[in-house]
């Protein structure tokens, strides 16, 4: 989930050794609910439901089961019950033994759920999950209230405005009600961080999150562009098209298209993007399900703008679903590199079902496959909890620093329409692998950041420095603007008053990189992201990887392997 959001019986006549029961309302309508709920369990496009031909005598015996089980609690169980809560509770429960993305969505739940795809919503601006009774940020969204504070992806919220949210039963809808909010009211948080004893607290400005897909888009150089794309949603063909279109126009003849932490979304949106890179009528990814109902295969069909010159994709651990199938696409069709580090692995294909009361099922009915004949989606046989854990399980395993080979066996190899060798085993695997670059990274700037200090002081700065850097054009401040060693010192002294403990050989050893943080954070005050993310860049190794190997996809581009 995210915070915008980024997941039945006949009438029981009698009561025995009672003598005839009254029915109670509940029972008198439980019949019409039910088959309201096999009518009217009609998907968007799709055909009215009915029982698998399989087993239809086992679908329905265990039906009769379920509703008898309900008829009795309502009408014998010594307590007075919510039925509504309590089948909602059998649901979810039924839906884990399935695999980790069917899911179930309550009506109240509905419209936030969709929101992060559909509308612009006031929040802090942070997709997370609920595991085991504890709120985890799967990430801050970019540009987000969130991300400018600091808070970062594993964070554990315990606390929002001094209320426990920890081992509580939060819900969804909980979290929503806490998080979201009027644009420019204040949230307190308290966050839990790997490797740190203490909490964190962060005192969070509500803002607007629009669902814009391209973060930001530039020239990296005089024929490189550069296109950051941060989810699939309503608009996010349309807004890579004009990013595109204007890159283009400025020259561009090699394209970094960066999908990392991109969780997924519309499907469409994903082939019509790959579509504006794969000539003739190529198979961008195929579905494969029960039977051939829900099977289908998705080719090119529009003349792209952008089918010859060189592309390579950037990747990592968080970009899922949609963004998989754009990296198959053009991997398998050999139209781009793929650096960076093996994707999510999310290739189940889910289906909304809208329900009697509002409610929506959102049912796994096939698979995504790469036109090599690679499943997208990583194994899932261990359970749902050792599912969510996965992430955890590669940073423990070394897989961030480096290719985990049990991935790279026979039974795991295909080869791309070039004859190229790409391996399965859930997510897309880059042909470049680029570790993890933690050579900076230090306690002190993770505090710095936890506690907002860089953030701060760099709103500061531009407050009182606004008219002279206004005065400077973007490009002049990105080449020459330098954060000197007074300004480090201010921080520092910022630092300390929100008790951050001072070392001196973790400040040498993130030295640099904090210049480099600051500055980035100074320009995207004054300039937004097309001021922010261009001296990230300086730091960023698999940006700086990916622009070393544009031999390679140039080479690739011209049909060689």
């Amino acid at each position: 989930m995210s915070e915008e959001t980024k997941y039945n019986p006949q009438e029981e006549p009698e009561k025995t050794g009672q003598g005839k029961a009254r029915n109670t309302p509940f029972q008198v309508r439980l019949p019409l609910y039910i088959a309201l709920a096999l009518i009217v369990g009609v998907l968007i496009g799709a055909n009215t439901f009915s029982p698998s031909d399989n087993n239809p005598q086992s679908t329905a015996k265990a039906y009769l089961k379920f509703r008898d089980i309900l008829s009795y609690i309502d009408r014998d169980y010594v307590d007075t019950v919510d039925t509504e809560k309590l089948t909602d509770h059998a649901i979810t429960k039924m839906l884990e033994k399935l695999d980790p993305h069917t899911s179930y969505i309550p009506a109240a739940d509905l419209a936030m759920a969709r929101s992060y795809l559909e509308g612009d919503f006031e929040g802090i601006g942070v997709e997370f999950n609920i595991f085991k009774d504890t709120i985890y940020v799967i990430t801050p969204l970019s540009g987000g209230p969130s991300e400018a504070a600091g808070i970062q992806a594993g964070d554990k919220i315990v606390s929002v405005n001094g209320e426990n949210v920890a081992g509580t039963g939060i819900t969804n809808e909980g979290v929503f009600k806490r998080l979201r909010g009027p644009k420019g009211t204040d949230v307190k948080i308290q966050v839990l961080r790997k490797g740190n004893r203490k909490p964190f607290d962060f005192t969070i400005t509500r803002n607007k999150i629009p669902t814009v897909s391209v973060d930001v888009n530039y020239m990296v150089n005089s024929n490189t562009g550069y296109i950051k794309v941060s989810r699939f949603a309503n608009n996010t063909f349309d807004e890579f098209k004009t990013a595109l279109t204007g890159l283009k126009k400025k020259g561009m003849q090699q394209l970094i298209l960066d999908l990392r932490g991109n969780p997924g979304g519309y499907m469409d949106h994903a082939t019509r993007m790959a579509d504006e890179f794969i000539a003739g009528d190529r198979m961008i990814v195929y579905t494969d399900g029960k039977g051939s109902r829900y099977d289908s295969k998705s080719f090119a069909r529009t003349k792209g703008d952008f089918e010859n010159g060189p592309v390579i994709v950037l990747l990592d651990e968080g970009s899922a679903s949609a963004s998989e199938i754009v990296a198959g696409a053009l991997q398998d069709n050999d139209r781009a590199l793929i650096v960076g580090r093996r994707s999510f692995g999310k290739g189940l294909v889910q289906m909304p079902i809208p329900l009697n009361d509002g409610s929506e099922l959102r049912l796994t009915i096939s698979r995504y496959y790469t036109p090599s004949g690679r499943s997208i989606q990583k194994p899932y046989v261990a359970g749902t909890e050792d599912y969510q854990k996965d992430m955890l399980n590669r940073f423990e395993n070394g897989e961030y620093f480096h290719p985990d080979s049990s991935l790279f066996v026979d039974s795991l190899k295909y080869k791309t329409g070039k004859g190229r060798v790409v391996y399965g085993g859930g997510g897309i695997m880059p042909d470049i692998f680029v570790a993890r670059d933690t050579t900076e990274l230090s306690e002190l700037l993770s505090q710095l950041y936890s506690k907002n200090v860089i953030r701060e002081y760099a709103l500061a700065y531009y407050n009182d420095n606004r008219k002279d850097l206004e005065k400077i054009s973007m490009d002049k401040f990105v080449k020459s603007f330098n954060v000197s060693d007074k300004m480090l010192q201010e921080l520092m002294r910022m630092a300390a008053q929100s008790e951050v403990k001072y070392d001196e050989a973790q400040y040498k050893r993130s030295q640099a990189l904090l210049r480099n943080n600051v500055k980035a954070f100074i320009g995207r005050s004054v300039y937004g992201n097309p001021g922010f993310f261009p001296i990230l860049h300086e730091k960023d190794e698999e940006f700086q990887e990916a622009l070393r190997q544009f031999g390679k996809a140039q080479r690739l581009a011209k049909g060689g392997v």
